[in-house]
C-alpha cells in the first residue's frame, strides 16, 4: 500500500475532527451566559409567583445565586430602578420601609 493511500483519509479525518471540535467549543455557553441565564429565569419566576431553583440555574455558584436571588427579589418589590445596572430606588426603598 503507498503512504498517499493511508496520509490522505488519516489527514481528512483529523481535519474534520478538529473543525468538529471547534464549532462544539464555539457553540459551548459560557458561565456568563449561564448566570444571565438564570438571573432572567429567577425575574421570571418572581413574577409568576413561582418557588425554587429554576434548571436554568444549574451550574451557577452558590454565591452567583445568592446575589441573583437578591436581585430578583429587590426587582419583584420595586426597589430598583429598572435599569438592571444593579442600582436601587432609594426613594422607594424608603417609601416601603418609612411609609408614604
Amino acid at each position: 500500500m503507498r503512504r498517499s493511500t493511508i496520509f490522505i483519509p488519516t489527514s481528512t479525518l483529523t481535519i474534520a475532527a478538529g473543525i468538529t471540535g471547534l464549532i462544539l467549543w464555539l457553540n459551548h455557553s459560557s458561565y456568563e451566559d449561564r448566570v444571565e441565564d438564570c438571573g432572567r429565569a429567577l425575574e421570571q419566576q418572581y413574577a409568576e409567583g413561582g418557588k425554587g431553583r429554576p434548571g436554568s440555574c444549574d451550574g451557577v455558584k452558590k454565591d452567583d445565586y445568592t446575589a441573583l436571588v437578591a436581585d430578583a427579589a429587590l426587582d419583584d418589590l420595586g426597589w430598583t430602578d429598572g435599569k438592571r445596572n444593579g442600582d436601587t430606588d432609594e426613594s422607594k426603598l424608603n417609601d416601603d420601609v418609612t411609609g408614604p
